[in-house]
């Protein structure tokens, strides 16, 4: 493969919710300072989030980021940043699967639950409209069987009266075959096709950059980080990240509240 640039600088896999962002949204100013400094030095910053790419764009927008790369959608879809395209951006990689066998035994088990089919580049096919603020791009509520009728990259299943332990007692007890899934901070799942994650997207890109593997820095905050921060040379939970992801990390780093991630960064500026 030919390497897209020199080798010999890291690649740097940064989740967005909870780690580049607050749970509010907001940026912390030393988080912006930091994340720039560090894509100045030469460093491949790689945003790897599972938002989708319509979720994404802005947050890259905020952080002034021109060029380089994204991983959407947990892993599914890949981007490059082209801010002389219409979009800003040009589709590199994408995985689908067959959301039907999934869907339809989590809607056995969950009538009630709000589900989401992503819809790459646009937004989503959704059972219900979801919650205000809980999806980014267009929602478009479709039958159930157009629903399931095409090959998907994510697709997300949302319970909002439900606590999160019991939604994640809920989904092991279904068990989910052929596919890979993470559960949210609250009552969310991501489903995507199996064998995908952050962790095996962020493999490809350092292939493509032409990154050593010793090379390689992730920060997350959530368990749909756990492939990504094992991946990694240096895997850093943030502090608000829960116990089992903090122990699938190298080393734990402050709360997002804090900007803690700036501290991160910093020996790489």
């Amino acid at each position: 493969m030919t390497l897209e640039r020199p080798v010999g600088r890291s690649l740097v896999a940064l989740d967005i919710d909870g780690t580049i962002l607050t749970h509010g949204g907001d940026l912390k100013k030393p988080v912006r300072e930091a994340i720039s400094a560090v894509a100045d030095a030469g460093h491949h910053i790689v945003i790897a989030t599972g938002r989708s790419v319509v979720a994404t764009m802005p947050v890259l927008e905020m952080l002034g980021i021109t060029s380089g790369y994204a991983v959407c959608s947990n892993g599914a879809v890949s981007l490059r940043v082209e801010p002389k395209r219409k979009k800003g951006y040009k589709i590199i990689d994408k995985v689908t699967f067959d959301p039907k066998p999934a869907l339809t035994l989590l809607r056995d088990e969950l009538p009630t639950a709000y589900i989401a089919v992503e819809v790459l580049g646009k937004g989503f096919r959704v059972n219900q409209p979801f919650p205000e603020g809980e999806l980014w791009g267009r929602q478009k509520v479709v039958p159930w069987e157009k629903l399931v009728s095409r090959p998907a990259t994510r697709v997300t299943l949302r319970m909002p009266d439900t606590e999160p332990e019991d939604f994640m007692a809920h989904i092991e007890r279904i068990g989910l075959h052929e596919v890979s899934y993470a559960v949210g901070w609250t009552a969310w799942l991501d489903i995507n096709p199996e064998g995908v994650s952050k962790g095996s997207a962020l493999e490809l890109m350092r292939r493509r950059l032409g990154v050593e593997p010793s090379d390689t820095v992730a920060v997350g905050d959530q368990r749909n980080d756990l492939e990504m921060l094992r991946w990694a040379a240096r895997g850093v939970a943030m502090g608000n990240a829960p116990d089992e992801v903090k122990a699938a990390a190298d080393e734990v780093t402050g709360h997002v509240d804090d900007g803690a991630l700036a501290d991160v960064l910093s020996p790489l500026r």
